[in-house]
């Protein structure tokens, strides 16, 4: 029997949500998106101008420079916020909106937050 409605992953509807933020959610040159990106293992961030549609600047927990306080995933989602703050600096950005992308404001996307704040980043 065929079915009426389409299976939803959990991919999809992540990606729904991830749509209705960014009808709200836009980034500036003056203010750019700080995105999230967070998979089983890893985490990656971005912030982006969507005026021009270029990434400005871009890095991952494994990346290099990343100086991990503690042990776990959110250790280094803290760590992670903390240096693309440095990056973000570094260009001159001081400004960013917040884009958790789907994903609820919790745990890791809470701690990548948190460390951009404590970085100096303003949301």
């Amino acid at each position: 029997m065929r079915a009426i409605h389409k299976i939803r992953t959990q991919a999809s509807r992540r990606y729904r949500r991830h749509l209705r933020v960014r009808r709200k959610v836009g980034g500036s040159p003056e203010r750019p998106r700080l995105v999230v990106f967070r998979s089983s293992k890893h985490i990656y961030v971005q912030v982006v101008d969507d005026t021009r549609g270029v990434t400005l600047v871009g890095a991952a927990d494994s990346s290099e420079g990343i100086e991990v306080e503690g042990k776990g995933k959110t250790a280094k989602s803290f760590a992670l916020g903390r240096l693309i703050a440095v990056k973000a600096k570094a260009k001159g950005i001081t400004k960013v909106v917040f884009d958790r992308g789907g994903y609820q404001y919790h745990g890791r996307v809470k701690a990548v937050a948190d460390g951009a704040r404590k970085g100096g980043l303003e949301f």
